[in-house]
């Protein structure tokens, strides 16, 4: 195994000004060592990390790091800059950069040697020496841990010229005076790495443990999207706080080299629980009653020492967690202050989530069903009363019969991970009992979408009310479940269920009743929302509403003519950028040439998030132009009247579709449009990327340090 830094890898006088430029002068060095094999998409892949979350820290560092496919072993490049650069902290820009690159199947003794950097960097005289050492090779031992920060400084002292000139790197802040100007996340930083440490028995009386006979006690879980490094310096700056505090903290790190959990008799023990990630704890409802404080994964990095008082001010306070009063699914994958419409629209694609597979698999079986039994297999007796092996039409009756029960779980399904998705495993039941009330009472969808939401509440509602210890032990197993269930039967059965069965027969009625230019008009709409976000909230609401009028034993000949027109549709923008890729390939950078060839495949499959990665890097030119070839597929499907029984399966379902030599004109059209108009716009752009020589290498390196901010402006997708 190579070392993961050299002296080759580090740059003391790194003369960037933007954080795109810092990575990118670090990530030649890798390049040039062939630890990176394509500069651009990895880059880009830094870029996409950079998108989710700035990474920043406080006391001048910045860590920009990614796992990527163009990475061939763990690497890591330092860099020294003298006038700062802004990788987003709140306390201004960084002077150490560190670029962690990891493959994307990197193995858990690399990631435990970076996991050991991480917590380094909350060491303050590790950062002050970094700030001090004059040489490369110094530098690289000194980040191996092969020199001691004391070593590196005294090896700068011997090396030091006798005249009053400043060493290579002497401009840099000196370790007395580095500390005080920025937190490090722990109250060493605040300190000269030469003043000894407080004794651990000057608590703040204010927070003084209640109990003395031991220590306050917490545990705690650190996680970060990527697992690498903030994940990391959390957990060691939550540990050293607890060592100032004079409490008892143990750590789970939750990192991309797996996690070991918490001995459960510890977290028995524990009198408090801080949560510091920005992915979902896993297994959090070991912590469940217990006080919690639950902040992201920077807060634990950069305000330990807050955490740990309010979790012990929460303890005071007899403030405990409920199952899932810490955060619903949704909550913990969202972002801090997002508004109740941002909550609402997951809590929708959270119950679609889950049913789109039962769509997809009971669709497909009612659909080879249909083609190998005819239409009439619907008429067929049960298989459990006559099956005749060596028969045809017993087979065709079998796949319809079970893609049938499949049907019959999507409004279920979707009321019930609606409910989840608001008020977590709580809400399933309440959720699931709605969902098969909206059935009995044929509300269909729109009763699946009431109940859910409804369940949600109910649940959250109830978790609300204080109730005595004692009785805690029974909420989620008896208690939630028969009052939350009650309460939305009633209102299912008696209050909301007829109005909402009504309205749902009306909008059936009207789409069977659409014909000639209304039914042109809506397969356009129905393109434009599939080809929108390529898979996110609106592409599935298209999809969504045209799986509705499919999931029954006979639907009519309007509704499959919507689920053709939105499966063509969703074919068209993957299709279009592979197209344009092998017509016109000096448009795009290497890495969407490759892409392109995978996105022949996921659009013949009907996956339109194929062309995710072109909408990223130049969403102002890709998306409009596969809105505009959707749309067009979209009304000539409706206009030669194609049918679709199967919700799924692109080219491979197209025995089973009415007409489908004009299907595929329809979607061969759409496609012929995109790339036409993708290619125009391309072309029209100031510089091209044609360009002969090392001009085409620079704009590729130039579209690929733009693709954070291209992240930003893309829409959401799934």
């Amino acid at each position: 195994m190579s070392e993961m830094i050299t002296a080759d890898l580090v740059d003391l006088d790194l003369s960037a000004d933007t954080k795109e430029a810092a990575a990118h002068a670090l990530a030649e060095r890798m390049a040039a060592l062939g630890r990176v094999t394509d500069l651009a998409g990895f880059l880009a892949d830094v870029a996409t990390r950079e998108a989710q979350m700035p990474t920043g820290l406080d006391g001048g560092i910045g860590i920009p790091h990614c796992r990527s496919a163009h990475v061939t072993e763990p690497t890591l490049a330092f860099g020294r800059s003298a006038a700062g650069i802004d990788f987003g902290a709140a306390d201004g820009p960084a002077d150490l950069v560190f670029l962690i690159a990891a493959p994307a199947g990197a193995d858990d003794a690399h990631l435990t040697i970076l996991s050991a950097l991480a917590r380094q960097l909350m060491n303050a005289e590790f950062t002050a020496a970094l700030r001090s050492v004059a040489d490369t090779a110094t530098a690289a031992a000194l980040i191996r841990g092969e020199v001691t920060p004391q070593e590196a400084a005294a090896a700068q002292t011997e090396a030091a010229p006798p005249s009053g000139e400043a060493a290579s790197g002497s401009a840099q802040t000196s370790p007395a005076d580095d500390a005080a100007p920025a937190e490090a996340g722990t109250p060493d930083a605040a300190r000269a790495p030469s003043e000894a440490p407080a004794p651990k028995d000057t608590t703040d009386p204010a927070t003084a443990d209640p109990t003395p006979e031991h220590p306050f006690r917490i545990v705690a879980v650190t996680s970060c999207p990527t697992g690498i490094a903030h994940t990391y310096m959390a957990a060691e700056s939550l540990e050293n706080a607890g060592r100032e505090a004079g409490v008892e903290l143990v750590v789970e790190t939750q990192g991309s080299a797996g996690f070991t959990r918490l001995d459960p008799a510890l977290i028995a023990a524990a009198d408090g629980v801080i949560l510091a990630h920005d992915v979902p704890v896993r297994d959090k409802d070991r912590f469940a009653g217990k006080p919690t404080v639950d902040v992201g994964v920077k807060a634990g990095i950069n305000r330990p020492g807050e955490l740990i008082t309010e979790v012990r001010q929460k303890a005071a306070r007899g403030e405990t967690t409920a199952p899932a009063a810490a955060g619903t699914p949704v909550e913990r994958t969202g972002e801090p202050g997002e508004g109740y419409g941002t909550k609402l629209r997951k809590w929708l694609m959270s119950g679609v989530s889950y049913m789109v597979p039962f769509v997809a698999a009971g669709g497909l079986l009612i659909a080879i069903g249909f083609a190998l039994g005819g239409y009439k297999v619907n008429k067929a007796p049960s298989v459990m009363d006559h099956f005749v092996w060596t028969q045809t039409d017993s087979w065709a009756a079998l796949m319809f019969q079970i893609g049938g029960v499949a049907f019959a779980f999507l409004v279920p399904v979707l009321a019930g991970y609606i409910a989840y998705g608001i008020a977590d495993r709580p809400g399933l039941v309440p959720g699931f009992v709605g969902g098969s009330i909206a059935l009995t009472i044929n509300a269909g969808f729109l009763g699946g979408l009431a109940a859910g939401l409804i369940s949600g509440a109910v649940v959250t509602a109830i978790q609300r009310v204080r109730i005595p210890q004692a009785l805690r032990g029974i909420m989620p197993v008896v208690v939630i479940p028969l009052i939350s269930s009650a309460v939305v039967g009633f209102l299912m059965f008696v209050v909301i269920g007829k109005p909402i069965a009504t309205a749902q027969k009306g909008m059936t009625d009207w789409l069977s009743g659409l014909s000639g230019a209304n039914a042109v008009l809506l397969g356009a709409l129905l393109g434009l929302m599939m080809c929108f976000d390529l898979g996110g909230p609106v592409n599935k609401v298209a999809y969504t509403f045209a799986t509705a009028g499919i999931a029954v034993s006979d639907p009519s000949d309007s509704a499959m003519k919507i689920m053709a027109a939105v499966m063509a549709a969703g074919m068209v923008p993957p299709l279009a950028m592979a197209l344009a890729t092998t017509v016109r390939g000096r448009l795009f950078t290497e890495t969407e040439r490759e892409n392109g060839k995978a996105a022949w495949v996921l659009g013949a499959s009907f996956i339109s998030e194929g062309a995710i990665p072109f909408a990223a890097a130049d969403p102002l030119r890709v998306i409009p132009s596969a809105m505009v070839g959707g749309a067009l597929t979209g009304a000539l499907s409706m206009a030669f009247g194609a049918t679709l029984r199967a919700p799924h399966g692109g080219v491979f379902v197209v025995p089973l579709i009415g007409n489908p030599f004009l299907y595929l004109i329809a979607v061969a059209a759409g496609v012929c449009a995109s790339t036409a108009l993708v290619v125009v716009l391309k072309s029209l752009r100031g510089s091209a990327p044609g360009a002969p020589g090392g001009e085409r290498e620079k704009d590729e390196h130039e579209q690929a340090a733009r693709a954070g901010s291209a992240d930003r402006e893309q829409p959401v997708a799934a």
